[in-house]
């Protein structure tokens, strides 16, 4: 796997290209942001009526309708949801794209399981910042970056992959490191750690610790900063220096708990489950049964949500952040303004 810096990538390649970012959110504004502030001509493609506008516009950027956006771009980056990206696309992209134009994506969700078919005769390829776009954004503006993956899925003009290095690196992954990877690995091993890791193992692992706790008869107080409050000071030592560095900083009493109990809650029959996990993710079986949820106005999903908000670790965590003031100084997310 190569990785590439600024010092690889020419940024005069986007010099007298036009970018349209579709969408405001969380990547979009980050992406739409760092490129103007790099001195790249870009605008901001939103449906009629949208909340975004008055951010985007309010930030210093043109915003334009998703369609009139594509047909003015020579680049066009979209960053809409995934279970919205099939239909703005459909309907608002595909119309306006042109022979030659390049057709960007932050995660290759919609075309490697078919959700997009983008047409033959137009560049594709993702620029994925590893990262949340507020992360992007804040280290955007540090004089820092936000590693980013690099796929070409489709090179019709023969510079796909210099002019996405050179887009990686204006919006500042270039600093920190660019990755070559392809659609399928970015897509499939993205939706895994989500899944099996990073969001549904990790909250289910949380919720269960808590839950063991308050059962047994201790305060939910206590079970939420042993098993939810106290997961930010192990991770951040995580990330800083990986397992090691973790088992390093903490005490002989935890590096023994750890080295001897960890295994005994994932097991080999949670590594199996995750090989479901996978296969489901692989089929493409996961994907079809999200829009297929999507399609079905997202009751599923909205009654799950509605559990995990309603449960207690989440009352008892608002009332002990509420004597924690120092966690909303210089947060990452400004709704008002993200």
């Amino acid at each position: 796997m190569q990785v590439f810096y600024e010092k690889d990538a020419n940024l005069n390649l986007l010099k007298d290209k036009r970018i349209a970012v579709i969408g405001y959110g969380s990547q979009g504004h980050a992406h739409s942001n760092n490129l103007k502030d790099s001195g790249f001509d870009v605008v901001v493609g939103l449906p009629e009526g949208s909340k975004s506008r008055a951010k985007a516009e309010a930030a210093g950027l043109e915003v334009l309708y998703t369609r009139d956006a594509v047909d003015w771009a020579d680049l066009v980056m979209v960053l809409v949801p995934d279970e919205l990206a099939p239909t703005v696309y459909k309907n608002e992209i595909e119309p306006a794209l042109k022979p030659g134009k390049y057709l960007l994506f932050a995660h290759g969700f919609g075309v490697h399981f078919g959700k997009i078919v983008p047409p033959k005769d137009v560049n594709v390829f993702l620029v994925a910042p590893k990262g949340p776009g507020h992360l992007v954004r804040s280290e955007y503006n540090r004089g820092r970056g936000v590693p980013c993956l690099l796929a070409v899925y489709q090179d019709i003009t023969g510079d796909s992959r210099e002019i996405g290095m050179a887009y990686a690196s204006a919006i500042g992954g270039g600093k920190a490191g660019i990755i070559e990877t392809t659609f399928k690995e970015e897509t499939e091993t993205d939706l895994f750690g989500e899944q099996a890791v990073l969001c549904g193992g990790l909250t289910a692992l949380i919720k269960a610790g808590y839950e063991t706790l308050t059962e047994a008869g201790y305060a939910p107080e206590m079970a939420y900063f042993e098993c939810l409050h106290e997961m930010k000071l192990i991770v951040d030592l995580l990330y800083e220096g990986g397992i090691s560095n973790m088992r390093y900083s903490v005490s002989n009493t935890a590096e023994y708990g750890d080295l001897t109990r960890g295994s005994r809650v994932v097991t080999e029959e949670t590594k199996k489950e995750m090989k479901k996990i996978l296969a489901e993710i692989q089929s493409g079986q996961f994907a079809d049964e999200w829009m297929a949820e999507c399609d079905n106005g997202k009751e599923n999903f909205k009654r799950m949500e509605a559990e995990g908000e309603a449960h207690s670790i989440e009352k008892v965590g608002e009332e002990l952040r509420g004597m924690m003031p120092w966690l909303q100084e210089k947060t990452l997310v400004n709704k008002q303004a993200n």
